[in-house]
């Protein structure tokens, strides 16, 4: 059996697993373990796992994911989802539609400083959906647009997934935060225009809220501001060089920390749930990291990455067919597998393939915004139907909503990001200007 063969018959083996139920990161693990042993025989996977393990895992780069976890847990127990979405339902509660706005304003504060979609999703959810069901907006429209609004956790900065990608393409994590800025704004403004248009078509579907005065207002914008002076200190501070993405990080969740003891009255037996919840989706995330180590090693041995980018650097295929179909790619497995999985899985076959590409960009450039463009279709993968799983977190904690209302929900929002998906794909300066500008 060749290389090729060995590689396309493991991709089977995995996807058989994870039907299953099989747990992605021990599904990858077994096959990349079997894959080695046929390859190299038992020994030299000893040899291996020893000391790539070790090596993978003393890495220093990694020891910003359990910060922002971290930081994230810190910030749900300090009360900062509620402060964002009083802020936001201040200024947009009395449109039509307002509301569900404000969930995915505030969705994209949340997620600057808790860099996770599902956490995201789940705690706006908790703010956002009885103020929906006060008012009597949709199923749809309420589910919809928060299980959209929680897409935002992985793009806007920081970004754990982020961070993922840029230690696994040797890319810095600071170009990569920069680079999701104005990706991220335009998500969050793209979501407002689909809920606008979406109370125009169905006008019962957003009813306004009582406009509020500018007092309040005000009052409520005060109680945003350890948010916004969390977000400019790490992510300021990592921009103008004062301290590295892991200081910052650190930095971050030493705020958000005493955020939740002075704001959100956190005591020790809060402290411990967010060391244990950390702890937990920390121990999760690095499974998954070693599994796709174990299995993209096998592939390595397999020669099929490299094999792969030069069969179509021969093919004669434009460079835009090739990433078409990539992206197409992750519409598909985002229906099987959450996001970090499907970066593990697919970034070390997609990205030589991408870098033997010609772009009309630097290497550099064309890492960076191949990066996000994959991370803006991995996060559409996460409301795509028939399994998206910000929709099925949503959808459980609106129970009186049936799944098809929130699939039906989800619609126009994955319109705006087909939309902006083509326009970052067909103006790259929009995804590397800052960067340009920066660096």
């Amino acid at each position: 059996m060749t290389g090729i063969e060995m590689g396309l018959v493991a991709f089977a083996v995995l996807l058989v697993l994870l039907a299953i139920r099989i747990p992605i990161g021990v599904a990858m693990l077994l096959v990349g373990i079997g894959g080695y042993v046929v390859i190299r025989d038992w020994t030299p996977l000893l040899f291996y796992l020893k000391n790539n393990t070790f090596s993978q895992f003393s890495s220093y780069s990694l020891s910003i994911i359990p910060l922002f976890l971290l930081m994230g847990q810190f910030a749900t127990k300090a009360g900062l989802s509620r402060a964002l979405f009083q802020a936001a339902a201040a200024f947009l509660g009395h449109r039509r539609g307002g509301v569900a706005m404000a969930s995915v304003g505030a969705c994209a504060g949340f997620g600057a400083i808790c860099g996770s979609s599902l956490a995201t999703a789940a705690t706006m959810a908790q703010v956002a959906l009885p103020e929906m069901r006060r008012l009597n907006y949709s199923g749809a429209l309420s589910t919809g647009s928060l299980a959209a609004g929680g897409t935002l956790g992985i793009l806007i900065p920081p970004s754990v997934i982020l961070v993922i990608y840029a230690i696994l393409t040797e890319q810095n994590i600071a170009k990569m935060f920069v680079a999701a800025f104005i990706p991220g704004i335009l998500a969050a403004i793209g979501y407002m225009v689909a809920i606008a248009i979406y109370v125009r078509v169905k006008p019962g579907a957003g009813p306004a809220a009582d406009r509020t005065g500018w007092a309040e207002r005000w009052q409520a914008v005060l109680g945003v501001w350890p948010v916004l002076l969390i977000f400019a200190l790490v992510i300021g501070g990592i921009y103008a060089g004062w301290f590295t993405p892991t200081e910052g990080a650190a930095v971050g969740a030493f705020g958000t920390g005493i955020l939740a003891v002075t704001k959100g009255g956190m005591r020790w037996r809060g402290f411990v749930e967010c060391l244990k919840g950390t702890a937990e989706a920390t121990a999760m995330i690095f499974l998954i990291v070693l599994g796709a180590a174990m299995f993209n090693s096998f592939l390595a041995l397999t020669q099929l990455p490299q094999l792969a980018a030069t069969a179509i650097g021969e093919s004669g295929w434009p460079p835009y067919m090739v990433l078409a179909v990539m992206l197409l790619a992750y519409l598909i497995l985002g229906c099987v597998m959450d996001s970090l999985s499907m970066i593990l899985l697919t970034i070390p076959i997609f990205f030589p393939v991408v870098m033997a590409l010609d772009f009309g960009l630097s290497p550099e450039e064309t890492a960076i915004w191949f990066g996000i463009i994959a991370l803006i279709v991995v996060e559409v993968g996460l409301i795509t139907p028939p399994v998206g799983m910000n929709v099925f977190i949503i959808n459980s904690m609106a129970r009186t909503v049936p799944m098809l209302e929130s699939f039906k929900g989800v619609l126009p929002f994955l319109a705006t990001d087909i939309v902006r998906v083509v326009i970052l794909i067909a103006f790259p300066v929009i995804t590397l200007g800052l960067v340009r500008l920066l660096y």
